[in-house]
């Protein structure tokens, strides 16, 4: 056990609300260029802040999306985060940087605008080394941000990390 153990934990799959958009591109991108995030773009003018990004996806689109960015921006830096990409494989990474908007439009085409610096492993998990909290809850499906609440996934994942 490392002293990483009580480092919250979480699942980011990265995936766009717009059925427009095809599954994977978001985890693509974001092991590309070592983001981590959510979709949810903004009509007008990018947010220059968190408090007006919040407000602008209330009124575009829901109180629950708003939250959703706030928990997201609110986690600390360091926390472990997990993905899963088009192909079944598991990622581990770390965020390493606060919150942003990327307004660009590569960001804006695959719908992960909010974005946060992750340092991704440069390999894919094995799959028999992803503890099982982190299985059961992509298997559970869904699209949203979301701790995964296991002291034994949290272990295992800071001594993957530690490898």
């Amino acid at each position: 056990m490392s002293a990483d153990d009580d480092v919250p934990l979480f699942r980011a799959p990265m995936r766009s609300r717009d059925d427009g958009v095809p599954d994977g591109a978001g985890v693509e991108r974001g092991l590309r260029f070592g983001l981590c995030g959510m979709g949810g773009r903004l009509e007008g003018p990018p947010p220059s802040s968190l408090a007006e990004a919040v407000d602008a996806a209330a009124a575009q689109h829901d109180d629950r999306l708003a939250r959703r960015i706030e928990r997201f921006s609110d986690v600390p830096e360091g926390v472990f985060v997990w993905t899963r990409d088009i192909d079944g494989h598991y990622w581990l990474g770390r965020l390493a940087g606060p919150w942003r908007y990327d307004a660009s439009d590569d960001a804006r085409s695959v719908d992960l605008v909010h974005v946060r610096d992750c340092t991704w492993r440069s390999e894919p998990t094995d799959r028999s080394s992803v503890p099982d909290a982190v299985l059961a809850t992509f298997g559970r499906g869904g699209r949203n941000w979301q701790r995964i609440r296991s002291a034994t996934g949290a272990a295992a994942t800071a001594d993957l990390w530690a490898r």
